[in-house]
C-alpha cells in the first residue's frame, strides 16, 4: 500500500448521499488511503444529523482516521487534498419550486432541465465559486472534484469566473446508465468496457462501445435498447422510483431519433417535451419522490445509528456517483492515467464545436488532472441541439454576472423545453419572486 494518506473535505456534508460518499472511501482504504475526512456545512442542523452517524460508522471500522465536521471554512479547508463537493442551495424545498412552477405553464419541470435547472444554476453558481475561494485561500494545493449540479452551468461559471482553479466537474449519471449497458451485455463490472462519448452535461451520446479486446458491443446494445430503452432485469433497477423507471423506457423513443448513437436519458426532457408534461404530476414531482423517500430513509438510518450507538447492519449505501469520485481522485493523487467521462473546457477535442464551450468528453487523468481525447467532427443533429443547449448555459451565467434579467429571459426562451418568449417570461417571474434569497438581483 502507498505510505501517502490523503485528506478529504466533503462540502455538502449535510447531503444524504455524505454517507455513501464515505462508505465508498473505507471501501477503497487499500488503494486510497484515507487520513482524515472533514464534513463541511452551512447549515449545523442538517449536517450534524448526518456527521454522528457517520462519526460512530468511522469508530468502528476505522478508528485510526480522524473525523470532524464544521460550519466554518477555516476548520474544513485546511490540511485538505481534495474537496468533494456536492452543495444544494435552496435544498429540496426550492428544488420543488424549480419543478412545479415551469409544470404550472405546460412546461418541463426538471432539476437539472430547461428552466427548473436554469433556477437551480442560479442558485449553484455563488455557493460554488464561494467554496473555491476558500479553497484558494486554506488550501491552494487541493483538487475541488465537484458533482454539485446543474454540473453544466456551474462548468461554464467556474471556468469563465475562476479559470485557474483546480476544479474538476463530473457527473454520476452516465456511469449509471453504463451500468445498465453492461447488466444488458451480461458483463461484470461497466469498467470492461471501453465507450466513446460526447456531448453537454446530461445532454449527450455514446458513438462507441467495444470490450477491452477490441469488439463492437453497439450491435447488441442497440438491438436491445430499440425494444426496451435501458430497463434492465436487476435487484437495483427494481428499486429505483417511478418516474426513472419511466425515464429509463423511454429511452427508446429518444433513440429512434438517431439510431446510430445511444442516447443519454435526459435527452428525454429536450426530445419529448410534450410526453413528459402529460405524464409528469404537477403537484407531487420527483422532488416530493426524494423527499418522501431517499431523504426520510437516509435520515432514519442516521438516527438509528446515532440511538443504537452502532453502525452495524445501518441503512447507509454506496451510491453510483460515490465509486466515480474515488476513482477520480486515486487517478490525480496516483497519476494512474485512467480514462473516464468528465466535463472539461473543448478546445478542439470536438472538431467543429465551440472551443470555449464545457463539453463532457472521455479524458485521461493523472496528476495535472484531466487530459481531453479528440471526438473528431459529431453530425448535424447533435451540434444543433448542443449549440442551442450551451448558448443557454453561457446566456445564464452572463445573466449571473451581470445581474441581467433581459439574458435570463433570453436563456429561458432558448431552451428547447419552453415554447415561446412569452411563456418563458411567466416563467421567469414566478421563478425570480421564490428565488429572491438566492440569486443576484436582476435589472
Amino acid at each position: 500500500m502507498n505510505e501517502k494518506k490523503f485528506s478529504i473535505t466533503i462540502a455538502g456534508g449535510g447531503s444524504t448521499f455524505t454517507p455513501g460518499i464515505i462508505l465508498m472511501l473505507l471501501d477503497h482504504m487499500e488503494t486510497f488511503p484515507i487520513r482524515r475526512i472533514k464534513l463541511y456545512d452551512n447549515d449545523a442542523e442538517r449536517q450534524e444529523k448526518i456527521a454522528k452517524a457517520c462519526e460512530i460508522l468511522l469508530r468502528e471500522r476505522f478508528p485510526e482516521v480522524q473525523f470532524s465536521y464544521t460550519t466554518d471554512p477555516a476548520e474544513a479547508f485546511p490540511d485538505t487534498d481534495f474537496v468533494m463537493a456536492h452543495i444544494r442551495v435552496g435544498k429540496y424545498a426550492m428544488r420543488e419550486l424549480d419543478e412545479k412552477i415551469p409544470l404550472k405553464y405546460d412546461v418541463v419541470g426538471q432539476e437539472t432541465c430547461g428552466p427548473g435547472g436554469i433556477a437551480y444554476g442560479m442558485r449553484s453558481i455563488g455557493g460554488v465559486i464561494e467554496i473555491i475561494d476558500y479553497m484558494e485561500k486554506y488550501a491552494p494545493n487541493a483538487w475541488m472534484l465537484n458533482y454539485s449540479n446543474p454540473a453544466a452551468i456551474v462548468a461554464e461559471a467556474t471556468t469563465r469566473l475562476r479559470p485557474n482553479a483546480k476544479i474538476i466537474n463530473i457527473c454520476d449519471m452516465p456511469i449509471g446508465i453504463e451500468r445498465s449497458f453492461a447488466s444488458i451485455l451480461g458483463l461484470k463490472d461497466r469498467k470492461e468496457m471501453i465507450c466513446r462519448y460526447y456531448g453537454l452535461n446530461h445532454f449527450g451520446w455514446w458513438t462507441s462501445i467495444t470490450d477491452k479486446e477490441g469488439n463492437d458491443l453497439m450491435p447488441q446494445l442497440k438491438a436491445y435498447v430499440k425494444d426496451n430503452g435501458y430497463v434492465v432485469n436487476t435487484v437495483d433497477f427494481q428499486h429505483k422510483d417511478p418516474s426513472w423507471k419511466d425515464t429509463y423506457q423511454k429511452v427508446k423513443d429518444v433513440y429512434a431519433l438517431d439510431p446510430d448513437t445511444l442516447p443519454n436519458t435526459y435527452l428525454k426532457y429536450y426530445l419529448c417535451q410534450d410526453y413528459v408534461v402529460k405524464h409528469s404530476d404537477k403537484n407531487y414531482t420527483r422532488a416530493n419522490e426524494v423527499m418522501n423517500g431517499r431523504e426520510k430513509e437516509v435520515f432514519s438510518a442516521a438516527k438509528e445509528i446515532v440511538e443504537k450507538g452502532t453502525a452495524e447492519n445501518c441503512g447507509f449505501h454506496v451510491d453510483n456517483h460515490a465509486s466515480f469520485i474515488v476513482d477520480l481522485a486515486r487517478a490525480i493523487a496516483f497519476n494512474t492515467g485512467e480514462r473516464m467521462l468528465l466535463i472539461v473546457r473543448n478546445d478542439g477535442a470536438i472538431a467543429n464545436f465551440d472551443s470555449d464551450a464545457m463539453v463532457e468528453i472521455p479524458c485521461i487523468v493523472g496528476k495535472n488532472g484531466p487530459e481531453p481525447l479528440s471526438m473528431g467532427n459529431i453530425p448535424t443533429f447533435q451540434k444543433g441541439l448542443m449549440e442551442q443547449q450551451v448558448s443557454v448555459e453561457k446566456l445564464v451565467v452572463e445573466a449571473w454576472t451581470e445581474g441581467s434579467y433581459q439574458k435570463l429571459w433570453q436563456a429561458i426562451t432558448l431552451s428547447k423545453t419552453v415554447p415561446s418568449g412569452e411563456v418563458a417570461k411567466k416563467i421567469l417571474d414566478d421563478l425570480y419572486e421564490v428565488n429572491k434569497p438566492y440569486w443576484p438581483e436582476l435589472k
